[in-house]
C-alpha cells in the first residue's frame, strides 16, 4: 500500500481549535461499513445505535503535564521537552527542541530549577532519555511545572486544563488524549448504561506510536513505536459475555481498538498487560472489535488507516470527503465518526 492512497483534503479551517461545549452536542457522522450508507446525526443521538447487551470498551488513560519548557545548563538557551514514558524509575523517553543542540550529558532545568534532567542517551527514534531529579516528589513538580501537551495544530491556549481530559480519566501516564473520549459527558455514560449498554475498560498511554507521522511512501515500512497498554479480565470477559447473547464490542476510539486487538493476536480475547506496537493497516482482521467510534483524522496517519481497515478505505475516504463537504470539525477538538 501507498501513503498516498490515505489522502484527502483537509481544509485548516475545519480542524477544531476548541471543545464542543456542551462536550456531547458534537457531531456524528455514522458510516454502516456493509452498505456504505452515510447518515449525520449529533454526538447525543449516538445511542440509537446501540442495543442492550452491547459493551462499551473505554481507554481510561490520564493525560498529565508531560510538556516541559525550560534551559540548558549552563549556557541558558531555550529547551522544550515532550515526556513519553518512565521507562525505568527516573528514567524517561522525551522528545526535545532544538533536538540537534541538546547532547548526551547535557544538563537541563526547568521551573527555575525545580526539575533537573540528564541527557543519557539518544533513541533510534531520534528523541532522548532523560534521567529527571528533584528535591522533592517528581510528580508533583511535574503537576506544577508541567504543561497539558496539545497537538501542534491546535493553537489555541485551553481555557481549562480538563477540557483535554476524558471525564473519565483516571490512571495517569499519556502524552495525549484518546480524543474519541473527549465527546463524553456524564449524562451520555448514564444513557449508555439506561440503554442496557455495558462498560468496560482497557488502558492504553499514548505516546509516540499514536502522534507519529508515517514517513515512509510504502506504508508496511512504516513501524510503530511501542506503547504500554492493559487489557484487564474482566474486559475481556465482558466481551465474551456480550458476544455470547448476542451483543457486540464497541470500541470507543483508536487507542482502544489497538489495545484490544493486541490482546486478541493469539485468535481469541485474553487479558494482556505490555507494551505494544501494532500497526493496524487496510487487510487487519479485526478479531475483538465489531463497531468503531472515533474522531475524523489526519490525512497519511495512522489512525486513519486504523479507520480505513474497519470501514473500508474507499467507503472511509467517501465519508471523510462528505464530512468536509459538510463543514464537520476534524482532529482532536472534532466532530465524532461512528463505524457500525
Amino acid at each position: 500500500m501507498r501513503l498516498c492512497d490515505f489522502e484527502y483534503d483537509l481544509p485548516a479551517e475545519l480542524i477544531a481549535q476548541a471543545p464542543m461545549r456542551p462536550r456531547d452536542y458534537s457531531r456524528l457522522l455514522v458510516l454502516h461499513r456493509k452498505s456504505g450508507a452515510i447518515e449525520h446525526r449529533r454526538f447525543g443521538d449516538l445511542t440509537d445505535y446501540l442495543r442492550p447487551g452491547d459493551v462499551a470498551i473505554f481507554n481510561d488513560t490520564r493525560v498529565f503535564p508531560a510538556r516541559l519548557r525550560g534551559r540548558r545548563e549552563p549556557s541558558g538557551a531555550a529547551v522544550e521537552a515532550l515526556l513519553l514514558r518512565e521507562v525505568e524509575a527516573g528514567v524517561w523517553e522525551a522528545l526535545v527542541r532544538p533536538g540537534r543542540r541538546v547532547r548526551l550529558g547535557d544538563e537541563l532545568s526547568f521551573g527555575g530549577g525545580e526539575l533537573r534532567a540528564r541527557v543519557l542517551a539518544r533513541t533510534p527514534s531520534g528523541g532522548r532519555l532523560l534521567r529527571l531529579s528533584a528535591d522533592e516528589d517528581v510528580e508533583e513538580i511535574l503537576d506544577r511545572v508541567g504543561e497539558t501537551p496539545l497537538p501542534p495544530y491546535i493553537r489555541r491556549p485551553l481555557e481549562r486544563s480538563e477540557d483535554y481530559q476524558t471525564v473519565y480519566a483516571r490512571r495517569r501516564g499519556s502524552s495525549a488524549a484518546p480524543t474519541a473520549g473527549l465527546h463524553f459527558t456524564p449524562r451520555m455514560m448514564r444513557a449508555l448504561a439506561q440503554r442496557g449498554v455495558g462498560i468496560a475498560w482497557v488502558t492504553l498511554h499514548i505516546g509516540l506510536a499514536t502522534f507519529r507521522p508515517i514517513r515512509a511512501e510504502e506504508v508496511e515500512r512504516h513501524e510503530m513505536h511501542s506503547e504500554w497498554c492493559s487489557v484487564p479480565a474482566e474486559t475481556a470477559s465482558a466481551i465474551e459475555q456480550a458476544r455470547a447473547r448476542g451483543g457486540r464490542c464497541i470500541a470507543i476510539g483508536t487507542t482502544t481498538a489497538r489495545a484490544l486487538e493486541t490482546a486478541a493476536r493469539s485468535k481469541s480475547l485474553r487479558p494482556f498487560e505490555g507494551e505494544t506496537d501494532i500497526f493496524i493497516v487496510p487487510g487487519h482482521r479485526f478479531r475483538a472489535v465489531d463497531a468503531l467510534l472515533t474522531n475524523l483524522h489526519m490525512p497519511r496517519s495512522t489512525l486513519l488507516l486504523l479507520s480505513c481497515a474497519f470501514g473500508g478505505r474507499e467507503r472511509v475516504l467517501a465519508a471523510y470527503r462528505e464530512a468536509v463537504r459538510q463543514r464537520y470539525r476534524f482532529l482532536s477538538f472534532g466532530d465524532a465518526m461512528l463505524i457500525a
